[in-house]
């Protein structure tokens, strides 16, 4: 069964393993996820589960102009009895009936020792160059040299044109990264806050979601 949850990187720490080992971690804060919506093969052709976190801030059901959510938006949420979400995902199930409108989805879905996915947003870093970006290696930096941080030939001769996929200066970061294998090291559930090994796309205060390995699962 798919397991997942929704959170925010708080940032990263440190704790001692049983054998003292110092283990660097990552805490994920995921408190109050709720189901928004099921989906079943019947009426969607699939079963999955939509599940929404952290509220948005400033929403106000009695204003009859809300900048924070529009009409839709209510209306969705409505049927669960939650507020509108800044942070909606969906998880796959086996059996979405196993689930109801507005279920708290609790950290304890995942237990210490578990294997975990991570997605999250990367870092926007800006335009850069293609060292930087698609870590090639730069020309020699001697005098008279022609090629120091360009990205080299760009297609002379034949075909004499740039090819298509040619690792180029640009935009870099703010993309959805998923990093794969990663170790729980443990679950406080008075705290509502997942700590995994390493680190997790994303800055902090970022959105992530989390779910079951799917790699650990095929082993």
């Amino acid at each position: 069964m798919t397991k997942g949850i929704l959170g925010r990187k708080v940032g990263m720490t440190q704790v001692f393993g049983e054998n003292g080992e110092l283990i660097p971690v990552t805490v994920i804060e995921a408190t109050n996820n709720v189901v928004l919506q099921k989906k079943t093969e019947e009426i969607d052709g699939y079963n999955a589960i939509q599940v929404g976190f952290s509220d948005k801030e400033g929403y106000k059901k009695d204003r009859k102009s809300n900048k924070y959510a529009n009409k839709p938006t209510e209306g969705h949420v409505k049927k669960a009895g939650a507020n509108p979400k800044r942070f909606v995902r969906e998880f796959k199930v086996e059996n979405a009936e196993e689930f109801e409108l507005g279920q708290e989805v609790a950290v304890d879905t995942f237990a210490a020792g578990d294997f975990v996915d991570v997605t999250g947003i990367s870092k926007g870093k800006g335009f850069q160059g293609a060292i930087k970006r698609h870590n090639q290696s730069r020309g020699p930096m001697s005098h008279g040299s022609h090629y120091h941080r360009s990205p080299g030939s760009m297609g002379p001769v034949d075909p004499m044109h740039v090819l298509k996929g040619k690792k180029l200066p640009g935009r870099m970061g703010g993309k959805a990264v998923t990093l794969q294998n990663l170790e729980i090291v443990k679950v406080d559930a008075e705290r509502n806050a997942i700590l995994i090994k390493g680190n997790v796309p994303g800055p902090k205060k970022g959105f992530v979601k989390i779910t079951n390995a799917i790699k650990k699962d095929a082993k």
